[in-house]
């Protein structure tokens, strides 16, 4: 035992030696680790029994010992890298993104003002994902910038990759499309103040929360029926560029199964489409379509700043009906038709200002006001879902905001309740069948969600 104790220690005192000669912080982190090992070894070689109580047998091996002065050298001259990732913002400059990700280069940052290429980076949309990877002095070696494919047609299925490489005293870049690659992740999380709070905790994207919101939207009234402690769980199938999650609009995630737990009370649903028909829609577990004829918002999940009742007009300074529902939103947010229909007004219209009426079957009829712009004309036929304007402040009103009424035979109706209430699309019998087999494989990835806690994990 005396022997191996005095090995070691020499072998310690060459360690520390050749440290001295290569004051690098790998060969002293390399020099931590062996410390680290000699001290556990002194701790537990006492507390192994004592040889002579044992049955001994000898046995003769050559062992090639390796060098450690070797060894160390080695790692000596390895060189580290640093790679980092992040997005770029608003406020970006060659400089600031570059300080910001640990690099220190002011050729690199020179290339990204000067080259056309290189220009791209920062200019045009924020959040482009970038990835840099740089020497321990900060030097720049290369970048990898990815952000949606240039061509409106091609942003839901590749995306751009623009790459950025070091070449002796200067950088060479090259621009190209690739596929984007579909993960199925799931999520799940608990609803402590807002759903998209909660939807933020778990890290699931707010395209996706959103369709959530819409295809539960006639079991809940997500604006005022929503519970603190409610659950839910989400499978949804996401885009990545380059094996990373990408958040650009709908491609970020689409739903393939949800269940969400309001007050107690469980609601679940999956997307199936129809192979005979070619269409898709969200279905609950019993086979009953969660699409209606008419959607229950006719903007994506916003809050309702003023709803269906009396209320203290803020222009006319009086108690009055108020016949509709009002969105708050920024301008620009765009805003949907709730049904099938087609476009019975588009333009100004007194304290409405830019306004939309649409006339829906059964003498029904739509009205979205206040808008900041409009993309539809009279007498166009349009679908449910379909964009036909934004939010904004034109005519009578104090701020961004859209103002929708549902109107039945003339008379104003409370759209929560029109919604709920209107007829669903059913599931054709053929399909069932195919329908019953999609609902048990989702069962199973909901339950594998749930058992997750708060939080996203992919899934083969």
């Amino acid at each position: 035992m005396t022997d191996w104790k005095n090995e070691l220690k020499q072998t310690l005192v060459r360690t520390e030696a050749f440290a001295a000669r290569h004051p690098r912080a790998l060969t002293a982190t390399v020099v931590s680790l062996l410390g680290g090992f000699a001290i556990t070894a002194f701790g537990i070689a006492p507390l192994a029994p004592d040889a002579e109580d044992l049955p001994q047998r000898v046995i003769t091996e050559s062992v090639q010992t390796l060098d450690l002065e070797e060894q160390l050298t080695a790692l000596a001259t390895h060189e580290l890298a640093l790679v980092r990732n992040d997005v770029t913002r608003a406020s970006d400059t060659a400089d600031s993104l570059l300080r910001r990700m640990g690099a220190f280069d002011p050729a690199a940052a020179a290339f990204l003002r000067s080259d056309p290429l290189g220009q791209r980076v920062l200019k045009g949309r924020v959040g482009k994902m970038v990835q840099l990877s740089a020497e321990p002095d900060g030097t720049v070696h290369s970048m990898v910038v990815r952000f949606p494919a240039e061509l409106a047609e091609q942003q839901a299925t590749h995306f751009s990759r623009l790459s950025i490489e070091r070449k002796g005293q200067g950088f060479s870049a090259k621009l190209e499309t690739a596929p984007l690659q579909p993960q199925v992740r799931l999520g799940s999380g608990t609803v402590r103040s807002s759903l998209f709070v909660a939807t933020d905790e778990a890290g699931i994207p707010d395209a996706v929360a959103s369709q959530m919101a819409d295809m539960f939207s006639g079991d809940i009234d997500f604006h005022r029926e929503l519970r603190k402690g409610d659950r839910f769980s989400v499978v949804f199938e996401s885009l990545s560029a380059d094996g990373e999650p990408i958040n650009w609009g709908q491609a970020s995630g689409r739903v393939i199964a949800a269940e969400f737990v309001n007050n107690g009370k469980s609601h679940s649903a999956v997307w199936f489409k129809d192979p005979a028909s070619g269409k898709g829609n969200f279905y609950g577990f019993d086979g009953q379509s969660k699409r209606r004829a008419f959607l229950a918002s006719p903007m994506e999940f916003s809050r309702v700043t003023s709803g269906f009742a009396m209320r203290f007009h803020p222009i006319l300074q009086k108690w009055r009906a108020h016949l509709g529902t009002d969105y708050g939103a920024p301008t620009g947010t765009p805003v949907r038709t709730v049904g099938d229909g087609v476009v019975e007004f588009a333009g100004w219209q007194n304290g409405f200002g830019n306004v939309i009426h649409v006339r829906h079957s059964g003498d029904r009829q739509t009205v979205y006001a206040h808008l900041s712009r409009i993309d539809v004309k009279k007498g166009q036929r349009i679908e449910q879902g379909q964009k036909i304007g934004a939010v904004g402040a034109t005519g009578w009103a104090t701020g961004p905001h859209l103002h929708f009424e549902f109107r039945v035979k003339g008379q104003h109706q409370d759209p929560r309740i029109i919604a709920r209430a209107s007829e669903a699309i059913t599931l054709p019998a053929t399909a069932k069948t195919q329908f019953q087999a999609t609902v048990a494989s989702v069962k199973n990835q909901l339950s594998a969600a749930e058992s997750m806690g708060v939080g996203v994990s992919g899934a083969d």
